[in-house]
């Protein structure tokens, strides 16, 4: 799942402390510096102390993780941790498929709902049933089998820059629909969803809002929000901290298609600057994404692997979740940080169950863009 705030490091890495922050796929405002990464062994380098094991975890770039949670994990099981960034979620899951057989991880954390359908038809998994799904809500457990066990989710959804919107004399749209009429024209700007997890979420929410042969399609949709001269931006970054005028006061466009937590970021990374986000959620619409991990078949610790997705549902982990990678624990009762009072969990909200996507993923996105060609 790309996301809004996430951690640029080493394509490889060995932690012995906190994996730093990049990003959505974003970081909102500068991230805190993130301590220094240890590099991967060399044969040169002294082996490791007497019992310790090594772990390999493959995940995306926007995986993020505190320097405190890895050291307690790697001092309760005597393991060092390594950390295999392996591009965005598709990415990831590519390479994870060319290795079956001989995993280059024992762990893959990362795959979300409109992947999950894929990653089980390639059989790359073994099952686990962690003790930590017992606290974990049966909306989030989409495979039954628990190959692929939910760890986080989080919400796909539109930011406003209110401000702009008053100076336009706009009202706040209160509906999907609502963004094509002529209040916002060339005033909207999302990613594309060819080449952007944001702009692929979105996509399959207005499928879900506006079923092919309904009254309404969300074909329709498109063509009337192209009408609209929505602009569409190639990723997160570029639509959120250049065409959205409520990041850097700069850009042309009142709303942005982001995240449910983006204002809550704001807040935070402002280090005390702000007391309220200068942007707002618009609940008219978001797309659940779900993020799961699973033990690779073939991991030579297959034990071990099943410690670090028991510390992944863990009480460590999962509050270091929401300002580590900004989407929601996926465990019942975890505490939210103070700033979340700014990341309300939207209440209009679409999915698509994970095999219809996967059926038709492809020929979505490919009408997709003949339609933003003006086809």
């Amino acid at each position: 799942m790309k996301r809004i705030f996430a951690f640029a490091c080493a394509t490889v890495m060995l932690v012995g402390c906190a994996v730093p922050a990049a990003a959505p796929t974003p970081t909102i405002a500068a991230p805190t510096a993130a301590p220094e990464v240890a590099a991967a062994p060399t044969a040169t380098e002294p082996a490791l102390p007497p019992g310790t094991q090594m772990l390999t975890v493959m995940v995306h770039d926007s995986f993020g993780i505190s320097e405190e949670a890895v050291k307690k994990f790697e001092s309760e099981n005597k393991v060092k941790l390594v950390v295999l960034k392996s591009g965005d979620a598709g990415s990831m899951l590519n390479k994870a498929i060319l290795a079956k057989g001989a995993p280059t991880a024992d762990v893959l954390y990362g795959v979300d709902n409109t992947f999950l359908s894929r990653a089980l038809k390639a059989d790359l998994f073994d099952a686990y049933e962690a003790p930590g799904l017992a606290s974990v809500p049966a909306k989030f457990k989409l495979d039954p089998s628990n190959r692929m066990l939910p760890i986080d989710f989080g919400y796909v959804s539109f930011n406003a820059n209110p401000a702009g919107l008053t100076k336009r004399n706009s009202p706040t749209p209160t509906s999907l629909r609502d963004l094509t009429k002529m209040d916002y024209m060339h005033n909207i700007v999302v990613e594309n969803a060819s080449t952007s997890s944001t702009g692929l979420a979105f996509l399959l929410a207005t499928i879900a809002a506006f079923p092919e042969g309904s009254e309404y399609t969300w074909q329709q949709f498109w063509r009337e929000m192209v009408k609209n001269q929505v602009h569409v931006s190639p990723d997160w970054t570029d639509a959120y901290y250049t065409l959205f005028s409520g990041s850097s006061g700069k850009g042309p466009h009142d709303i942005v298609l982001s995240y449910a937590t983006s204002p809550a970021a704001e807040v935070f990374y402002s280090e005390g600057k702000l007391k309220e986000p200068p942007t707002s959620n618009l609940d008219i619409g978001a797309f659940e994404q779900v993020e799961f991990a699973g033990v690779l078949k073939g991991t030579k610790n297959p034990e071990l692997a099943h410690r670090f997705i028991d510390f992944l549902l863990g009480p460590d982990f999962q509050k270091d979740i929401p300002t580590q990678m900004w989407v929601y624990p996926s465990v019942d009762g975890t505490p939210l940080p103070d700033v979340f009072k700014f990341a309300a969990q939207p209440k209009t909200v679409f999915t698509l169950a994970p095999d219809q996507i996967d059926a038709n993923r492809e020929r979505w996105i490919e009408e997709w863009t003949v339609i933003i060609a003006g086809g």
